[in-house]
C-alpha cells in the first residue's frame, strides 16, 4: 500500500477541485469529451515506450509521437464513423431493429403464457413509445438523439485533440510544478490511470463476451439448424453494450432472447440459459480482471452504477465504473479504505 499523502492546503484544494470538475463534467454533458481525451492520452502513453526504444534522437522521437497521436485520433474517428454508418444502414439501423423486434414479439405472443403476453407491447409504436419515455427520463441520452449531436461530435474531436496535446507535453519534457499544480496533476494522473485500467479491462471483457456470443449465434445455432435474423447486429450490440459493466450485458442479452423468439420459445429459453451463463462469466471476469486492477468487486460497481444512474441518468451509468475506481484510489492512497 502506498504511504498516505500528507493533507496540505494545496492537496485539499486539489481534491475539492477534482470532485467539482467531475460533477461539472456530468452536469454539463462533457463526459464524451473527457473520456475521448483520456482514451487518446492513455493510448499515446501506452505506445510511447515502443517508440522510445526505436528512436534514440529526441527530435525523431517527438515526430514519431506526434504522428502516433494523429494516427490514433484518425483511427478512432474512422471507427466511430464506420459504426454510425452501420447503425444507420438498413441492416443495422435502430428503426429496423425496433421494427423487427416488435414483429417478433407480436408473432410470438400466441406462444407465450397469458401473463407474459399481456405485459409485452403491441406493435412497434408502443415499443418505440416505451423507449422514448425512457429516453425522456435520461437527459444525457436525449441529447445524443437530438440537435445536440453536432455539439457532441465537436466535444469528441476537441477531447481527442486535447488528450493528444497533453500526452505530447508529458512525453516531451519534464515538468516542475509548484505545490498546487503538482497536487492537481496527481489528481489528473490518478483519474487517467483508473480510466486506463477500467476501460482496457472492460474492452477485454466485452471482447470475450462477444466471442462467446458470436460462437453461439453464428456457429452453434446454425449447426443445430437454427438461423436467427439480425445476427450481425446482435454481435455488434453485444460488443458495444458490453463496454458498460454488468448493465450492458443485460441489455444485449434481452435483445438476443427476443430475437430468439422468432424461431420458437424453446430457442428463446436456450438463449436465455446461455446468456445467464455468459452473465455469470462476466461477474467472474469483472472480479478477476477489473477487480484485480482497481480492487473493486462486481457488487460495488453495480451499486455505483445504480447510484450514478439515479443522480445523472445514462451518463452516470457510463461514468460510474471509472469515477468509482478513481475515488476509491484516492481513498486508498490516504489509507482510508
Amino acid at each position: 500500500m502506498n504511504p498516505s499523502i500528507k493533507i496540505t492546503p494545496p492537496v485539499l484544494a486539489s481534491y475539492v477541485l477534482a470532485l467539482l470538475a467531475l460533477w461539472i463534467v456530468l452536469k454539463s454533458g462533457l463526459l464524451l469529451a473527457l473520456f475521448s481525451g483520456l482514451l487518446v492520452y492513455s493510448l499515446v502513453h501506452l505506445l510511447t515506450p515502443t517508440i522510445e526504444k526505436k528512436f534514440n534522437n529526441k527530435q525523431s522521437r517527438m515526430i514519431a509521437v506526434i504522428l502516433l497521436s494523429m494516427l490514433i485520433v484518425v483511427s478512432i474517428s474512422v471507427g466511430i464513423w464506420a459504426g454510425l454508418v452501420f447503425f444507420r444502414s438498413d441492416a443495422g439501423s435502430v428503426q429496423s431493429l425496433l421494427q423487427k423486434l416488435a414483429d417478433i414479439i407480436e408473432a410470438s405472443r400466441s406462444q407465450l403464457p397469458a401473463m407474459v403476453s399481456a405485459a409485452l407491447p403491441e406493435g412497434v409504436d408502443p415499443l418505440k413509445g416505451m423507449l422514448s419515455n425512457w429516453l425522456r427520463e435520461h437527459a444525457g441520452e436525449a441529447k445524443l438523439l437530438s440537435q445536440e449531436a453536432g455539439h457532441l461530435i465537436v466535444h469528441l474531436l476537441l477531447g481527442m485533440i486535447i488528450g493528444s496535446m497533453v500526452a505530447l507535453q508529458d512525453v516531451s519534457s519534464q515538468q516542475h510544478y509548484r505545490a498546487f499544480a503538482a497536487a492537481l496533476h496527481q489528481r489528473v494522473a490518478n483519474l487517467g490511470q483508473m480510466f486506463h485500467k477500467i476501460v482496457f479491462a472492460q474492452v477485454r471483457i466485452s471482447l470475450i463476451n462477444t466471442c462467446f456470443t458470436a460462437i453461439y449465434l453464428a456457429l452453434v445455432l446454425p449447426l443445430a439448424g437454427v438461423h436467427l435474423p439480425l445476427t450481425k447486429s446482435m454481435i455488434a450490440i453485444t460488443f458495444l453494450a458490453g463496454l458498460i459493466p454488468v448493465v450492458g450485458n443485460i441489455l444485449s442479452n434481452t435483445v438476443i432472447v427476443i430475437v430468439s423468439l422468432s424461431h420458437s420459445p424453446h430457442i428463446a429459453l436456450m438463449s436465455l440459459a446461455f446468456m445467464v451463463v455468459i452473465h455469470k462469466l462476466e461477474y467472474f471476469l469483472n472480479a478477476r480482471i477489473i477487480g484485480a486492477k482497481v480492487n473493486a468487486k462486481s457488487w460495488e460497481l453495480l451499486t455505483a452504477i445504480l447510484v450514478m444512474e439515479t443522480l445523472f441518468g445514462l451518463p452516470g451509468v457510463v461514468a460510474a465504473p471509472v469515477f468509482y475506481a478513481y475515488i476509491k484510489k484516492e481513498l486508498s492512497d490516504q489509507s482510508l479504505v
